[in-house]
């Protein structure tokens, strides 16, 4: 399985914050990454997105078919982020578009099997896989990529 847990990219400091939508930098973070993403992706890709504005934009920037879950919503936890995505079984490439602290936990979880608090950079990914070898089940950390980086 492939995992890609990617936050939101800078949203609006306003409110009620699932209306909050996307800075004009977002935008353009939000396209860079989905430059970058876009053609390393399996046809048979899910992207599930969470319900606020933020992230739905965020997604559109794929200009792929996505699903959104209010499960995914801010305030959402890890477990139910690897539930959705069906980690580590699902036989697919899964993206998340969510948010912080979740997705960072998230991670945590998929990558150390220990609850604790990693930062996800506003609109980056950590694509993350899961695979069966000699020894059992295995967790690999493919990439950590940032909008910054692609700049």
């Amino acid at each position: 399985m492939n995992l890609i847990l990617w936050r939101h990219a800078e949203a609006e400091n306003t409110s009620p914050d699932m209306d909050r939508g996307l800075t004009a930098k977002g935008k353009n973070q939000a396209l860079r990454m989905a430059a970058w993403l876009k053609p390393q992706l399996p046809e048979n890709t899910s992207i599930l997105v969470s319900p606020a504005a933020r992230a739905q934009q965020t997604a559109k920037a794929l200009n792929l078919p996505f699903t959104t879950l209010d499960v995914l919503a801010p305030g959402a936890t890890a477990e139910q982020v690897l539930l959705a995505a069906n980690w580590p079984d699902n036989q697919n490439t899964v993206v998340i578009v969510g948010h912080q602290p979740t997705l960072g936990v998230a991670a945590a979880l998929a990558l150390s099997g220990k609850t604790q608090y990693w930062s996800v950079k506003k609109g980056a990914i950590w694509w993350i896989s899961s695979r069966v070898r000699d020894a059992g089940q295995q967790t690999v950390l493919r990439a950590v990529m940032s909008p910054d980086l692609l700049e």
